[in-house]
């Protein structure tokens, strides 16, 4: 008698190699230990090599598999350089991003050219190196970081947002371009949520508040909040979605 199979697909990660840009700490870092736990190798990758080195050494404490390789995506060179000679490559996150606050009278062209290279051109370029392998593979997922000011805009965020504008028409697009070949791209669009990076600007007395009336549910995001997403469209489960944006933002975008 033939064993009867669920209908249920599989959202483990076994046998995949995973790579994430940003993993030194919050959400990337969150990303790193969620697709290992769900059994990929993952490739950690930040600027900063004492963080990654002690994210691979939580992930391989808890039995999952992982690496660490320094890379600033702001930096076009350092990106070939990590992309070169990785033989197979199933799930990208995208996730490398900073954000500065000024009223636009007042953007230091410093920080407008940081954003820029960090939000857009890095994305692109890290995209770029995995659709290669992606495309020789007939397979793979690229999962870029949005947010909900990928959907919305505010005051004195003016050019955060619109880089993240940015990642959600350069999904869109490259998922269109991919899919023929066997290549999903999403996107992840988080609220507001607590990490070390955050917590000056989520706890000021004025800006917290204001953040927190924006969202029906009536808290901010945790890492866990974005990870189960992640690993989620990652695996076998998301198979037919592609160039979408799944927001994790507790209601803040259906208003």
């Amino acid at each position: 008698m033939t064993e009867r199979k669920g209908i249920l697909p599989s959202m483990r990660l076994d046998g995949m190699t995973a790579l994430v840009t940003g993993a030194g700490r919050g959400i990337g870092r969150g990303c790193a230990q969620a697709l290992a736990e769900a059994g990929a190798e993952v490739i950690c990758v930040s600027r900063t090599r004492s963080e990654l080195e002690e994210l691979v050494a939580d992930i391989e404490a808890l039995g999952g598999k992982a690496r660490a390789e320094t890379c600033d995506v702001s930096e076009p060179g350092q990106i070939e350089a990590l992309f070169e000679g990785l033989e197979r490559l199933d799930v990208l996150v995208n996730n490398a991003g900073m954000s500065t606050v000024h009223p636009v009278t007042e953007i230091p062209v410093e920080n407008l050219d940081r954003m820029l290279n960090v939000n857009c051109r890095g994305m692109v370029l890290v995209a770029k190196g995995a659709a290669r392998i992606m495309e020789r593979q007939q397979s793979g997922v690229m999962i870029n970081l949005s947010s909900t000011y990928g959907k919305v805009g505010r005051a004195t965020n003016s050019v955060y947002a619109a880089t993240k504008h940015f990642v959600e028409g350069f999904t869109k697009s490259i998922a269109l371009e991919l899919a023929p070949k066997g290549v999903r791209v999403c996107a992840i669009g988080p609220t507001a949520i607590e990490t070390p990076m955050t917590t000056d600007r989520l706890n000021d007395p004025v800006y917290g508040p204001d953040l927190l009336s924006r969202i029906p549910m009536g808290r901010f995001g945790q890492v866990q909040d974005v990870v189960g997403a992640v690993v989620f469209l990652a695996s076998p489960a998301a198979a037919l979605i592609t160039g979408t944006t799944i927001m994790v933002d507790g209601g803040w975008t259906a208003q």
